[in-house]
């Protein structure tokens, strides 16, 4: 015979199923209501690519998680004033940007750039070095010795020019979504892109030697 607790126990396990199904929108609204639940699914979601975004940008673990806590603290209480009118990822990327930049002004100082492996490429976009099956051990030293280049490359680039290489190269936002989260217009957008191009191959110059350049 069915008890209480099982009828309990059927509802949350649909309610559960829900928000497995449901879309961003409906979390949304959910979370504006204070369903914490719901916004814990929500954020799951995105957990992964922007961690990867505040690692990227900060350069550390340790850094990485204090900006993404942060972030999600932010967002908890501020998803009542999320618009749908932007992508619920680019105002995510937008907290975390703005974390990270407050964080910056009580360090005033520069860290490294944890980054997955990339290169210029003739048509002046940044592409991933992927590895093949079976690299030589000549391959992987000298695939380590590229990334440690970009790595420092990337660093040393002004902050303008370092977050608009991230957002657009490695976590592969779109101008539209790039203009959304840095509060600039499109054009200026692909302006400080192809500076950032410019400055970073400047840079990798003095790697020449590991790169097509």
């Amino acid at each position: 015979m069915s008890t209480p607790q099982d009828a309990i126990d059927r509802v949350a396990a649909a309610y559960h199923a829900d928000l497995l199904r449901d879309d961003d929108a409906v979390l949304i609204a959910r979370s504006k209501q204070g369903d914490r639940e719901a916004f814990d699914r929500l954020i799951e979601r995105y957990s992964t690519q922007i961690y990867n975004f505040a690692y990227r940008m900060s350069g550390n673990r340790e850094d990485a998680e204090d900006i993404y806590q942060d972030a999600f603290i932010h967002a908890f209480n501020g998803i009542k004033n999320f618009r749908s009118d932007a992508a619920f990822s680019t105002w995510l990327y937008r907290i975390v940007r703005n974390v990270y930049l407050d964080e910056q002004k009580r360090r005033r100082s520069r860290q490294f750039i944890s980054l997955e492996e990339s290169i210029e490429t003739d048509d002046g976009s940044i592409a991933r070095d992927v590895q093949d099956d079976g690299p030589t051990p000549d391959e992987i030293a000298e695939q380590n010795q590229r990334r440690r280049a970009v790595r420092q490359a990337i660093a040393l680039l002004p902050d303008r020019q370092r977050e608009i290489i991230i957002l657009y190269e490695l976590q592969q936002c779109t101008y539209e979504e790039i203009a959304d989260v840095l509060q600039i217009n499109v054009g200026t957008v692909k302006s400080r892109l192809n500076r950032a191009r410019r400055s970073l191959r400047d840079r990798l110059l003095a790697f020449k030697e590991l790169f097509d350049l």
